[in-house]
């Protein structure tokens, strides 16, 4: 069920049409209503931080928000008309979300005075005195992220596995097809070598699609034309396991600005790196409630999704 009149996206600041997604709704709010002068809308940390987008139900832009690699939340920008409903405290806790999946002890961030209390209220503290900038007065304030604990001991062993790492994510992965019986849920951006690729993996696959009755396995790919010209192994898979493997082709505009990539398993398991091309995620074997937003996603998507008629030159 769909809450909020809004999703957020990841945005690519290398990508012309995010930047004149992203720079016009700073100047709006920035610039135009709050008076700040022009270089506070951009600078030289744009092209290394990870940008969000909150879209309208119509997929317009209604706010924007940046994590830098110095660990700063900051160029959080709602319009006017889109406050109120909850945009802003989304933008933040997905920012926070993601700090958090990369290991981060703490994030921070430069509040205005008259936005303390908001931040304040989402587990930030300030720290040291007031301070002028661009004519205002801001408060420096910081949220440790080491130090929580979740609002509920688990049950039981969840199985985290380390993910922070080309290494890591890739034993991840390696475990999460091992321990799978019958069925998987793959999206990925793009298909290439770092995925899916190696003999373990691949074999790990074939049992899975091999294994009786029940097996299943979907795989959301933006460009499946891509794979196949550049001949990954996984799609010989796919062509002898046609009927077990099925491959679809996002065509919504909002699923194509994922740049998400998770694995989904049948025994509870997950792996979920927020830039599929970075190896910095979160995995766990046996956490089915941290895996469940990932499938109802998963599931939307799919839906939303074309079968990879780019495929049909394999036979499929």
């Amino acid at each position: 069920m769909k809450l909020e009149p809004f999703h957020i996206v990841s945005a690519d600041w290398a990508r012309a049409s995010d930047r004149e997604t992203i720079r016009p709704l700073r100047r709006a709010v920035f610039v135009e209503e709050f008076g700040l002068p022009g270089t506070c809308e951009a600078d030289e940390l744009d092209p290394g931080a990870l940008h969000l987008i909150a879209r309208d139900d119509a997929d317009r832009a209604i706010g924007v928000a940046r994590l830098t690699a110095d660990h700063h939340i900051s160029r959080v920008a709602v319009l006017p008309a889109a406050r109120c409903q909850g945009v802003g405290t989304a933008l933040l806790r997905q920012l926070v979300d993601r700090a958090r999946s990369f290991g981060w002890p703490h994030v921070q961030l430069d509040a205005q005075v008259d936005a303390v209390d908001f931040y304040t209220r989402e587990g930030f503290a300030a720290v040291g005195e007031l301070f002028e900038h661009a004519g205002l007065l801001h408060q420096a304030m910081r949220k440790a992220l080491s130090l929580e604990e979740p609002a509920a001991p688990a049950p039981r062993d969840v199985g985290v596995l380390p993910a922070e790492d080309r290494p890591g994510v890739e034993a991840a992965r390696l475990q999460l097809l091992v321990d799978a019986r019958h069925v998987l849920a793959i999206h990925l951006p793009a298909l290439d070598s770092e995925h899916f690729a190696n003999p373990a993996e691949l074999e790990q696959i074939r049992r899975i699609a091999t294994s009786g009755r029940g097996a299943r396995i979907r795989l959301l790919l933006h460009d499946p034309g891509a794979a196949l010209r550049d001949g990954h192994r996984l799609l010989a898979l796919v062509q002898r396991l046609s009927s077990v493997i099925q491959v679809r082709r996002p065509v919504d505009e909002i699923d194509l600005a994922q740049r998400a990539g998770w694995l989904l398993n049948d025994a509870g398991g997950y792996l979920f790196l927020p830039e599929y091309d970075r190896p910095q995620g979160r995995a766990a074997r046996h956490d089915r409630a941290g895996q469940a937003p990932l499938a109802q996603q998963f599931d939307e998507i799919w839906e939303r999704s074309v079968p990879a008629t780019e495929l049909q030159t394999l036979g499929l």
